[in-house]
Order: C-alpha cells, then sequence, then structure tokens
C-alpha cells in the first residue's frame, strides 16, 4: 500500500479495496499541518489510519519539511512512534 499526496485536494490519500483513507493538510512555509485524518468505516481497527500516516510522515520527511499534528490520532501516533520525533515542528 502506497500513500500519495494529492496536491490538489491537499490530503495524503490511500487506496484499500476500492476505498480512500486521507489526510487532510495546510501547507505552511515552515511545516504541514495534518488537520484530519478519515479511514472508511468499513476499513477502521486495522490499522489503516496509522498505515496512512505513516506513509505521509514518510513523504514529508523526504520533501525536508517539518510536521505538526493537528488532529488527536496524529498526535497518538507521533508519541508511539518516537522514530518521527525529529519531523516535529
Amino acid at each position: 500500500m502506497t500513500v500519495r499526496d494529492n496536491k490538489a485536494q491537499s490530503r495524503f490519500e490511500l487506496d484499500v479495496e476500492g476505498a480512500v483513507a486521507f489526510a487532510n493538510y495546510r501547507l505552511t512555509p515552515s511545516a504541514v499541518i495534518i488537520t484530519h485524518t478519515e479511514t472508511p468505516r468499513a476499513l477502521r481497527g486495522r490499522g489503516i489510519a496509522s498505515e496512512l500516516v505513516k506513509g505521509a510522515l514518510e513523504l514529508i520527511r523526504a520533501d525536508g519539511h517539518k510536521v505538526v499534528a493537528g488532529c488527536g490520532f496524529v498526535v497518538d501516533y507521533l508519541q508511539k512512534n518516537p522514530q518521527f520525533a525529529d519531523l516535529t515542528a
């Protein structure tokens, strides 16, 4: 499963079984603010949101940006995954 950056809609997307999990974001000069994550109801409870956030953080790191967790799920993910601590703005 590969996360992509849909720049036109300002969201990271992950296709799963014909549905799309996504994380909306806002760009600032210094960081990417992830404002909301959403996983289709039928796919919840399977770690898909975590895969989505992990992929989004890897894309943000590859672009040399920092991240601001603007939603609770991303806050929790960052606390549980210290390997992304260098990305926190």
